[in-house]
């Protein structure tokens, strides 16, 4: 492929680790990020993401790679892959004004033959509809002619020690057939496998499909945790069970909510868009009910368990472990236990944390207190809280330990003093 210059606009947890790896594969690559903090940090040598250490950034900045906050300070690029945040908007549709900020700068830098590629999750019909006309409007090019435009979602997987970006299948999907020509020619450089999509519509549904299936079975399985308590039945030992079957069934496991930037919110992106065409989508929308309850459920438990220990909630010492939305990360995006912490302290609780990820935890501009001294601490709480099972955690030592505990996850060996979800 002739393309020398690559372009990375966001440099979080999706275009950091595709910056590396297209430093990499040999190209010249750059990073734009609005955020002046992050940019410094780099080209300090310091990483801001879980699964990228300094060493490697070090690696990047010895091969060539350069940050900067200045849109000034780049020149016409070869490749511009746009990877900005897509949160929901208030009203809980897609706010697009990253990405629709992103795309105004890359339309000023393009150049004719310059492929650009939308990273960032969003409903069908955006990159055709919203990302083509900016970039058309701010270069007087004409995509899938002059240049050209692809959707490729992003499949990064925070923690996971097998999947990275290099050996995860990465979806293509162009404007036109030439389009995802280009696109597989630039991915494949980066990616083991590439897999070419009928059009950006149908790679833009596939994000969006795999994270709602997600959410709905997470969903399935936070109800069953309800009801499978009343029915005294153990469900984690169910799942356990029904995994062994080797084909027809995958695991899903119940929590005190769903985290991350992934499930609480691609799945509104798509009812978001069914909604535009005079539907409700169902499923997802009971999804979001039962998933959003579960911090409320588990506060209900909470407040239960102590009860039967003859101790009130209001002025209860309640300790949570693991704030952070998945287990041995120190992302916070989303995370449950910051609206259930939200509910304790509203029915007066006495509320503390422990997570070796997370050295100060805030709700809502208040501190919440960090046990330092975990032994200490979980032996002088009334009630202990575990929201995730860092694999810091000795299950066996917290069950010692706790004088109360409920087990949100289901690892902590039973006892009389313990509790699962």
């Amino acid at each position: 492929m002739p393309a020398q210059d690559v372009l990375v606009i966001g440099l979080g947890y999706v275009g950091l680790p595709l910056a590396i790896q297209a430093v990499r594969a040999g190209f010249q690559v750059t990073g734009f990020d609005t955020s002046e903090k992050i940019v410094a940090g780099l080209m300090a040598g310091r990483s801001h993401v879980d699964d990228v250490s300094d060493a490697e950034i070090a690696d990047m900045l010895a091969h060539g790679f350069r940050a900067t906050a200045d849109e000034a300070a780049l020149g016409p690029q070869d490749v511009i892959v746009v990877c900005v945040p897509t949160p929901l908007s208030v009203a809980d549709g897609p706010d697009l004004s990253a990405v629709r900020a992103a795309t105004a700068t890359a339309g000023r830098l393009l150049k004719a033959g310059t492929f650009v590629s939308l990273e960032s999750t969003t409903y069908p019909g955006t990159t055709e509809e919203v990302v083509r006309p900016l970039l058309e409007k701010a270069s007087g090019l004409t995509a899938g002619i002059d240049f050209f435009l692809a959707f490729s979602p992003e499949r990064i997987d925070p923690g996971n020690p097998v999947y990275g970006f290099r050996n995860t299948p990465k979806i293509v999907g162009g404007l036109t057939p030439s389009c995802t020509d280009t696109a597989e020619a630039f991915y494949s450089q980066v990616c083991d496998q590439v897999v070419r999509a009928k059009s950006a519509r149908e790679a833009e549904m596939a994000k969006l499909l795999e994270n709602t299936y997600r959410h709905v079975n997470i969903a399935l399985v936070n109800e069953m945790a309800i009801f499978c308590r009343e029915l005294d039945v153990d469900l984690w030992d169910a799942i356990r069970c029904a995994a062994t079957k080797p084909f027809g069934f995958q695991p899903f496991y119940p929590g005190p909510g769903v985290g991350g930037h992934c499930i609480p919110i691609d799945p509104n992106y798509l009812s978001y868009k069914v909604r535009t065409l005079g539907y409700p989508f169902r499923f997802v929308e009971l999804a979001q009910e039962i998933n959003g309850r579960m911090p409320g459920y588990v506060t209900d438990r909470a407040a239960e368990l102590l009860n039967r220990h003859a101790k009130a909630v209001n002025g209860a010492k309640v300790l949570l472990l693991g704030v952070t939305y998945k287990r041995d990360i120190a992302d916070q995006r989303e995370s449950p236990a910051r609206p259930l912490a939200r509910k304790l302290l509203a029915r007066g609780a006495v509320v503390s944390y422990h997570d070796p990820y997370v050295p100060a935890w805030q709700i809502d501009g208040q501190s919440i207190p960090r046990a330092d001294d975990l032994q200490t601490a979980l032996a002088d709480a009334d009630l202990v809280i575990l929201l995730q099972a860092h694999s810091g955690y000795d299950p066996a030592e917290l069950t010692r330990a706790s004088r109360l505990l409920l087990d949100t996850r289901g690892v902590v060996p039973a006892a009389p003093h313990v509790e699962a979800l």
